[in-house]
C-alpha cells in the first residue's frame, strides 16, 4: 500500500477549503508532534461544544504526525479515546502526540488535547507501518 498526500486532508490539507489547516511542530528525536488550532463553531456537536468526531480526527492526525516525524510511513490500525471534558467551540487547543513504542510493524502512540493546561481528551493509538 502506498499513501499519498494530495493536500486535501481534512485536518492539515492546505487545499481543503473546509479543513482545519493545522500546522505541526515536530521533534524527530523525541518522536513528538504538536499543533495549536482554533475550533470554528461550524464543527460543533451540541451548541457551543466541539463535535467529538473532530477531536478524534485531531488525535488521530497528531499521532500520525508524531510517527511521520521520525520517518515512518503509517496508517491508523486502532484508536482508543477518552473524552475528559467538552471542548468549547471557538477555543484554541493544543494537540500533542508522542510515540511510546514499536513492535514489529506496529507503532504505539499517545495523543492528548489540552485547553488552558487541562487535558480535555486523550488517546492511545496503534499505527501500522506500510513502508
Amino acid at each position: 500500500m502506498q499513501v499519498i498526500d494530495d493536500g486535501r486532508c481534512f485536518i492539515c490539507g492546505k487545499d481543503n477549503p473546509i479543513g482545519l489547516k493545522a500546522e505541526f511542530v515536530t521533534d524527530p528525536h523525541e518522536r513528538r508532534a504538536e499543533t495549536r488550532v482554533r475550533i470554528p463553531e461550524v464543527f460543533q456537536g451540541w451548541q457551543g461544544v466541539t463535535h467529538g468526531g473532530i477531536i478524534s480526527a485531531l488525535l488521530d492526525e497528531i499521532c500520525a504526525q508524531a510517527c511521520m516525524a521520525s520517518g515512518l510511513q503509517i496508517v491508523t490500525s486502532e484508536l482508543r479515546l477518552r473524552y475528559r471534558e467538552p471542548v468549547p467551540t471557538g477555543s484554541e487547543i493544543t494537540v500533542i502526540g508522542q510515540v511510546t513504542g514499536e513492535r514489529r510493524r506496529l507503532v504505539d502512540v499517545k495523543g492528548w488535547v489540552e485547553l488552558d493546561g487541562r487535558v480535555m481528551a486523550e488517546a492511545e493509538v496503534t499505527m501500522f507501518r506500510v513502508g
